[in-house]
């Protein structure tokens, strides 16, 4: 049977007739958990109020305690509807004040119903924080609310509870005629969430799956079933492959992985989530463990923080780590990477064969070029004449394998941001090279242009009875902004100079904004007015835009990024203290609700905006041109992460630059006039 969203539901009128004892044993029976007395207690106080002031309601509504946010992995104390009004009550029976974060959490719960749940759409959300013992004028009761008819948070004594719920219904005014069964449609409509990819690791690391955690207009779910079949096929059939899974940015490709890896995991079957990405493994790292130890501590379990990392690492790695140990007891000998006779012999607790029969690798067109691995070998690990690239020596280690294995490469199109990055060609190379016995598995979008320039079936040299092309392999649907699915679209649009594609596509961005200052502080306070409850907001910039330490932006200085991404605002070291910037390294594979980009020199356009035009600052003194086409390609995809970070909306900054006696050569203001005045052109509406 399906687990109901709510431990306890009820008429506003059957509630007020049931003794508390049913009530606290139907909530006891749902719950999961061993009963503690507090739990109790907690319930008991929250019947105590709710049965003191509902009677004249009695016949208005429906009440739900225990109800389920699963993004968030939290329950919603009390959800109460009257009139069609949704209030959201969080309860805090043990401490009689208000905290900030107390308020942010009744914040949270009802954005999360109002963006993600169906029935909540229309309907007016009124977050309420109870102390019932808070003194009267620590309340807050004024009624506010946002366009999305959201109310701020109310806070609330047991007395002046009944006073603020009659007020809303007064201001606010609901439906006339009472139905259960639509209160009850309302409960059970659909929930389709899009968690950042922090939250989406946490919950599948709770044991959801993604099909409870995503929205299902995307087409993760497909991907996620397709590559579950690729795994079984590969295991029955005995047969070594390489799987691509393509998409387009914010679609759910890190998502996939994770949820692969970890669903192998509970199968006790061995797979491993590998990247490059340094900050997203360390971020990704710290927040599953930081959640291990609260989720053991809530049941009452002791487990340390070094026991939950050592957990988390055993499927979340870093590609570097993983790639090192397959070195051990190796040499290269005729181009080739090959065991030492009798190394192992002698050291039974080491492994030349890989544990894991699946490895998935995220943002794989970063893989390294053999050039590149060659020189890390070489300065690193003191080997010299490396033979392999990253893609050609991380499938030779799975190669190592008696009966079967499969590498998931993730692949997003248009993101190689660094020097020495492979990128998908290198792939489908080291598979002609040295493993066309290998199966292929890909998507037909495998073949656009910014995937191998749109020859990847073209470039594969191996029979056409082991090439599988799957539909469901690429994701084609942004689920990183909830509110606009369009803005990878506007974003290649807008870099691609393509002007009226990107000025009709902003058209249709209504429920995402996108506004264009010259002030940082006007960005700041743009940022801050519309982030609500913990949603996280920064500031992003190129790694080359070095003159907008003219305005306080030091790109120069990278901040401790898993203190940026996971503290809250009342850490200085957090996003949302708005005092750090994060480039396109530290925030690649990441992202935020809100952004600002603040945009430098180093990308301009020329005179009649038909052309963008490449720099980097060299000595301190004047902008270089970058003339390998391959960097420019590399300060593009920058751009590219930056603008495309952001969940809820952004703000771009382009400062004024320097119009002082003498001027500053380094700052013209007609380079950042006509990046400004191209946004402009777009329709990007000033602040």
């Amino acid at each position: 049977m399906a687990a109901k969203r709510y431990y306890y539901s009820d008429t506003i009128s059957n509630f007020l007739q049931k003794k508390d004892i049913a009530v606290v044993g139907e909530l006891t029976l749902a719950y999961s958990h061993d009963i503690n007395e507090d739990t109790k207690k907690s319930w008991l106080d929250e019947l105590r109020v709710m049965r003191s002031f509902l009677e004249k309601y009695k016949n208005r509504g429906s009440v739900y305690f225990e109800y389920s946010i699963p993004r968030m992995g939290r329950r919603a104390d009390v959800i109460l509807l009257i009139d069609d009004i949704v209030f959201v009550l969080e309860f805090k029976t043990v401490k009689s004040k208000f905290t900030h974060d107390a308020v942010t959490q009744v914040w949270d719960y009802a954005l999360d119903l109002k963006n993600f749940q169906e029935g909540s759409r229309n309907r007016f959300m009124i977050p309420i924080l109870v102390a019932p013992s808070e003194k009267d004028k620590n309340c807050q009761i004024e009624l506010s609310h946002f366009e999305d008819l959201v109310y701020k948070p109310l806070q609330v004594n047991d007395k002046l509870l009944p006073i603020v719920i009659d007020k809303v219904l007064t201001t606010v005014g609901g439906a006339t005629t009472f139905s259960a069964s639509k209160d009850d449609a309302w409960a059970k409509s659909g929930y389709e969430p899009t968690p950042t990819i922090i939250e989406a690791a946490i919950a599948l690391y709770e044991e959801n799956t993604v099909e409870d955690i995503t929205k299902h207009d995307g087409d993760i779910d497909a991907t996620s079933i397709c590559l579950e079949k690729i795994i079984d096929e590969c295991r029955e059939k005995k047969q070594k492959a390489i799987c691509f899974v393509t998409g387009v940015p914010g679609a759910g490709k890190t998502l996939i992985g994770l949820q692969t890896a970890i669903s192998q995991f509970e199968k006790n079957e061995k797979a491993v989530y590998l990247s490059g990405n340094f900050p997203l493994v360390e971020v990704l790292q710290e927040a599953l463990t930081r959640d291990y130890v609260r989720r053991s501590k809530e049941e009452g379990n002791r487990c340390t923080k070094a026991e939950a990392k050592s957990k988390v690492k055993a499927f979340i790695q870093m590609i570097h780590h993983y790639r090192d140990l397959y070195l051990e007891g190796t040499k290269i000998d005729g181009g080739k990477i090959v065991p030492i006779e009798g190394y192992f012999q002698s050291h039974i607790d080491k492994a030349y064969i890989p544990t894991e029969h699946v490895a998935i690798f995220d943002e794989a067109q970063r893989a390294w070029t053999r050039e590149e691995l060659a020189r890390f070998m070489k300065e690193k690990k003191s080997l010299k004449d490396f033979p392999y690239s990253e893609p050609e020596y991380l499938m030779s280690c799975m190669d190592r394998q008696t009966d079967w294995g499969l590498v998931v490469c993730l692949i997003g199109g248009g993101q190689e941001i660094n020097k020495g990055e492979a990128g998908l060609k290198e792939w489908l190379s080291s598979i002609n090279r040295s493993f066309t016995g290998w199966h292929v598995y890909m998507s037909d979008k495998l073949n656009d242009k910014e995937y191998a320039e749109g020859k990847a079936l073209e470039m594969l040299q191996i029979d056409d009875s082991q090439i599988h092309v799957e539909s469901a392999l690429h994701l084609s649907v942004s689920m990183r902004s909830f509110r606009a699915e369009k803005v990878s679209l506007f974003v290649h649009q807008l870099l691609s100079l393509q002007k009226d594609g990107a000025a009709s596509t902003l058209r249709e961005l209504q429920n995402y904004p996108i506004v264009l200052t010259r002030s940082l502080d006007d960005a700041k306070q743009w940022l801050k007015s519309h982030a609500r409850g913990s949603e996280r907001y920064g500031i992003l910039a190129s790694s080359k835009a070095e003159r907008l330490k003219a305005i306080s932006i030091n790109v120069r200085y990278q901040p401790d990024f898993v203190h940026w991404f996971l503290e809250d605002e009342s850490d200085i070291r957090s996003s949302n203290a708005l005092e750090d910037t994060l480039t396109e390294f530290k925030v690649q594979g990441l992202e935020i609700d809100w952004a600002c980009v603040a945009w430098d020199a180093d990308l301009r356009l020329n005179k009649d905006h038909t052309k963008w035009e490449h720099y980097q600052l060299r000595s301190g003194t004047k902008w270089q041109n970058i003339n390998k086409q391959i960097n420019r390609e590399y300060q593009i995809n920058a751009y590219r992460v930056l603008l495309t970070r952001a969940r809820q909306g952004m703000v771009l900054v382009v400062p004024n630059g320097d119009y002082g006696i003498p001027p500053d050569e380094t700052r013209k203001p007609e380079w950042y006039d006509g990046i400004y005045n191209y946004l402009k052109e777009i329709g990007i509406k000033e602040i």
